[in-house]
């Protein structure tokens, strides 16, 4: 007989926590969610996934009245999302290797997690400022 901890959400169904790694998992499809600072964060597996949230934050800046003028990605998705990512080519004799954007955005990725120990769970962010964006770049996903 093996102890769980399942938990039923009215919304999503059953959850079941594993207290070694501190994450729920989804029973239905599989996803694991870890949590820092009180919010949850789905832990993603396919690229599409961490880009499709990226894309809907982008969104949320908009309707808020803000642009993103750069998108830092947890190091843990460097490997899984690089072959996703826009390469700008340098002007002429410029020695700069090609900096990888998305959804036109410039494109870091996150310090080692050891240094920052929130980088073990979220996600990504997006540094902005206030206005909207000159060109909405965003929309491209759907075009």
């Amino acid at each position: 007989m093996t102890l769980t901890d399942t938990y039923l959400c009215q919304r999503h169904g059953a959850f079941e926590a594993d207290p070694k790694t501190s994450e729920l998992i989804h029973l239905q499809s599989g996803r694991h969610w870890r949590q820092w600072n009180n919010e949850w964060y789905r832990q993603h597996t396919h690229p599409d996934g961490i880009r499709f949230e990226i894309h809907e934050a982008l969104d949320r800046l908009y309707t808020q009245g803000y642009r993103a003028t750069k998108v830092i990605i947890a190091q843990r998705y460097k490997e899984l999302i690089s072959t996703y990512l826009e390469r700008s080519t340098p002007w002429r004799g410029q020695a700069d290797s090609p900096r990888p954007r998305l959804y036109g955005l410039p494109v870091e990725f996150s310090p080692d997690p050891a240094a920052e120990p929130c980088w073990e769970v979220i996600n990504f962010d997006l540094e902005k400022e206030p206005g909207a964006p000159v060109r909405y770049p965003y929309f491209r996903l759907f075009e």
